[in-house]
């Protein structure tokens, strides 16, 4: 009898064992992963369809402990129709149905009346107790069309993030924020995607390695639930209503890694009626998508760049005659006085423009234009959100010395909000431009999982310079924000505002429209959080320092109290 090879034996063995995975597997994700869609397919022998299949992944949002809370998710909705082809006594009908849903009595009975029709709508978002209710009493000619529909369980919650689900032509497909970014991770085509796993899935090391990293998943974010209505509220409340505002904007990211908890603009919209929003421009993601001259907390990256190549110091003093002329244009700052001799600590401190112009002055041209490109202003942060927009800032190749002082202290140039705080992080973590980001983390099915991986980190400045920089923020904080009446006992804490004059629609500054911003990271020299604030034309207050420093506050200690941040002085 001839001997079988041993190698046979072990293919044979081997190819059983694979088998043996694949039909558990495939068993698994029959009875698992795709039990209540033929459970749903059922059900669906007692109702009918439009005839849209709407499939597509779950989008989490993150909260402080790591447990995940559904943001945007699949859910079953409810048209209730008639036959009335089919309906005897329309009045007795509407005596049993009316009463369930509160439907109009009048306008049931003369749609169930309507005997050469074979189909009109009652009302459409039915919950689904009261279609329960309807399809117990079994009467002819009533009509339950069951879809499926996009749910957002938290409302206005991050809307502008998030983005909502509609219509492109004939075909269903995310619209803005991350449904739009990652539409196509998310969106599910119907087929049995199962064999098509084991076949990407291989074993290396112990390690399961997905090769198509492009397949159906769902999206874990960084947004903390708690913290994004936290920072809404405040936006709306403290800052919009209050000061008769055109809009509001706010951004908290993690400044060592780029995570974005909370983003923001306000006045938002509700994904979940989208298409009753009178005005659709609150779609956009301001943060992403707009662009701004930022005014003076731009100056935090200006004395970065001038501190980092040695050109000043805290200690360096200039003669401040409170305003200049530069290529026949004159400068000032804000109030248009004199200071005289000042230190680099009060062009913080007092926010001077003339401050910032000399730092310009001693960085020149080519120095201060490398720097604020090594910031990124002049380019994609590579947040994973749709329509990102660049920078404008063609000044900073200009020959004329009147643009690099302006732009020193945050005018002619115009910015986004999400490549100022990245650049302003840099300044926070020690001196390293990341990446910010929404999504922490995609999942696609039986436990595999794939991290956020960051790209394009670069150094922009010393560590030293980080640290030096943050102590005199810290310093205006504690002694100049509103002469010092905010400082914490026990926290340190680095700000600084602007209030910037915007271009009207006639290409010239505007004596009416203004933007303020405001900008803080804390603890100071170990920083958790960056707050980016934001508020277009508000009415009765013309500083920063008055319309966002109490909001900021407020974040900051909610923060606090929410992470237990321990004191750090």
């Amino acid at each position: 009898m001839k001997k079988v090879p041993l190698t046979n034996i072990w293919l044979i063995n081997i190819s059983m064992l694979i088998f043996t995975f694949i039909l558990v597997g495939k068993l698994g994700y029959l009875q698992i992963v795709k039990g209540a869609e033929y459970r749903e397919k059922v059900e669906n022998q007692y109702s009918i369809s439009s005839g849209v299949t709407l499939e597509r992944g779950t989008i989490f949002f993150t909260e402080k402990s790591g447990r995940k809370i559904s943001a945007a998710t699949m859910t079953t909705d409810y048209t209730l129709a008639l036959d009335p082809s089919q309906i005897g006594d329309p009045v007795k009908l509407a005596d049993k149905i009316v009463p369930r849903g509160g439907f109009d009595r009048g306008d049931f009975i003369a749609k169930a009346s309507l005997k050469n029709s074979r189909y009109t709508e009652i009302a459409k978002h039915v919950p689904e107790d009261v279609v329960m209710g309807i399809q117990a009493l079994r009467e002819k000619g009533v009509i339950i069309k069951k879809d499926k529909k996009r749910l957002y369980p938290g409302g206005r919650t991050a809307a502008q993030v998030l983005g909502f689900v509609g219509f492109q032509g004939d075909e269903l497909r995310g619209q803005y924020g991350l449904e739009r970014y990652y539409n196509d991770l998310l969106v599910r085509t119907g087929s049995d995607s199962s064999s098509s796993f084991f076949a990407d899935l291989f074993l290396k090391a112990g390690q399961a390695i997905v090769l198509n990293r492009t397949r159906e998943g769902d999206l874990v974010t960084s947004i903390e639930p708690s913290v994004e209505e936290f920072l809404e509220r405040t936006l709306t409340d403290d800052v919009l209503k209050k000061y008769n505002a055109a809009g509001a904007m706010g951004i908290i990211m993690n400044p060592k890694n780029g995570e974005i908890y909370a983003m923001t603009g306000v006045p938002s919209f509700d994904p979940n009626n989208f298409s009753k929003e009178k005005n659709p421009a609150t779609f956009s993601n301001p943060l992403v998508e707009g662009t701004y001259e930022m005014g003076s907390i731009i100056k935090t990256l200006t004395l970065s760049a001038g501190i980092d190549a040695g050109v000043i110091t805290a200690k360096t003093t200039y003669d401040d005659t409170g305003s200049i002329i530069l290529n026949t244009k004159r400068i000032s700052n804000f109030d248009g006085k004199a200071r005289g001799v000042v230190s680099m600590q009060e062009v913080l401190n007092q926010s001077l423009n003339m401050g910032s112009t000399f730092v310009a002055g001693r960085l020149g041209h080519d120095r201060f234009r490398a720097y604020f490109n090594a910031f990124g202003l002049s380019e994609e942060t590579g947040i994973d959100l749709p329509n990102e927009a660049v920078g404008k800032t063609g000044n900073l190749s200009s020959p004329r010395d009147l643009d690099y002082a302006t732009a020193s202290f945050g005018q002619g140039i115009a910015l986004t909000p999400i490549a100022t705080i990245r650049a302003i992080a840099a300044v926070a973590n020690g001196g390293v431009l990341v990446m910010p980001h929404v999504v922490k983390q995609t999942e696609y099915g039986f436990g595999v999982t794939t991290d956020f991986v960051p790209g394009s980190e670069r150094r922009v400045i010393k560590k030293e310079t980080s640290a030096e920089v943050s102590r005199m923020l810290t310093v205006a904080m504690d002694t100049a924000l509103l002469e010092g009446t905010l400082k914490m006992e026990h926290y340190n804490i680095a700000i600084k505002t602007g209030t910037a004059q915007q271009v009207g629609k006639d290409g010239k500054y505007s004596t009416d429209d203004y933007l303020h911003t405001f900008v803080g990271y804390f603890p100071s020299y170990d920083p958790k959080f960056i707050v980016l604030l934001m508020v277009k034309n508000p009415r009765s207050e013309r500083y920063a320092s008055h319309t966002l420093s109490g909001p900021f506050m407020q974040i900051v200690k909610f923060l606090i109290n929410y992470y237990e941040i321990p004191p750090d002085r």
